[in-house]
């Protein structure tokens, strides 16, 4: 039995060293890329435009309430092919609309595009700097608040969020 805990101990040691050894920080990205003057730019511009691009679906599909309810309004009115002419006006700029949606707001749409010109080269330049600040700092795991909102505690010695800031060049 002796044995078997000497042996136990042993195996133990250097697992229980390893796992003192390992360093844990916290960042929080949505903090940092708040502070980040050209990423606040960027949003704004992204804001502005899904903006516009919204107003503009809207206006578009108010006409095309407008010219369905004068169409029920005058359908009565209508001989056959009218109605039908009528009707696939009202088919073509619907679809017209749901297209020009999608080419704004769609997965491969001008404002996810225009997002990923924008905000993502700052979005890989964070990640790089807390890449290499970990690797400097020894840090076997790094976790980010902003996408793990699950950390119910969290000791702000070990938010290292301002030294990712001034490793970016930034106060």
């Amino acid at each position: 039995m002796k044995k078997l805990l000497v042996l136990f101990a042993v195996l133990a040691f250097p697992v229980v060293m390893f796992a003192q050894t390992q360093r844990f920080a916290y960042v929080d990205t949505e903090y940092i890329l708040g502070k980040i003057p050209n990423f606040q730019s960027a949003t704004d511009q992204i804001e502005k435009l899904a903006t516009q691009y919204q107003k503009e679906v809207e206006e578009g599909y108010k006409k095309l309430d407008e010219t369905y309810n004068t169409y029920q309004a005058e359908k009565a009115l209508l001989n056959e092919s009218m109605r039908k002419k009528r009707e696939d006006e009202i088919i073509a700029r619907e679809r017209e609309l749901k297209n020009t949606q999608q080419k704004y707001f769609g997965p491969e749409g001008e404002l996810f595009t225009k997002r990923e010109e924008l905000l993502k080269p700052i979005q890989e330049q964070v990640t790089e700097a807390i890449n290499k600040f970990a690797e400097e700092g020894g840090y076997s795991v790094i976790f980010d608040l902003a996408n793990n909102p699950s950390m119910v505690y969290t000791n702000p010695r070990y938010d290292m969020s301002d030294k990712i800031l001034e490793k970016l060049g930034f106060k």
